[in-house]
């Protein structure tokens, strides 16, 4: 497969003809785990924008008891490492959605 100088693979564009943004969503138990780990994961990766926070209530209730907290993270330039965020995730007992 064609890449890079630096050996990286092209990124493949969309049929529209636009780049889409890359998201990385890790999924959390509760909100304190989730404002906790947004804290953590800026300062171990150095991210300047705080992740946000999005409550994900499974059953499309509110107070449902299996509702869940995601850390959404914009990483448009690609500079996260997928294998290193699922370890920042599994330390908080959650985990991470492709994007």
């Amino acid at each position: 497969m064609p890449g890079d100088r630096a050996g990286r693979p092209y990124r493949r564009v969309p049929d529209n003809g636009s780049v889409s943004d890359v998201r990385h969503v890790l999924v959390l138990p509760d909100r304190d785990a989730a404002e906790e780990a947004a804290r953590a994961l800026g300062e171990r990766f150095g991210i300047d924008e705080e992740p946000r926070l999005v409550r994900d209530a499974l059953a499309g209730e509110d107070d449902a008891e299996d509702a869940q907290w995601l850390l959404v993270l914009r990483d448009e330039e690609e500079r996260l490492d997928a294998g290193e965020l699922d370890e920042f995730a599994a330390e908080w007992d959650g985990w991470r959605e492709e994007p």
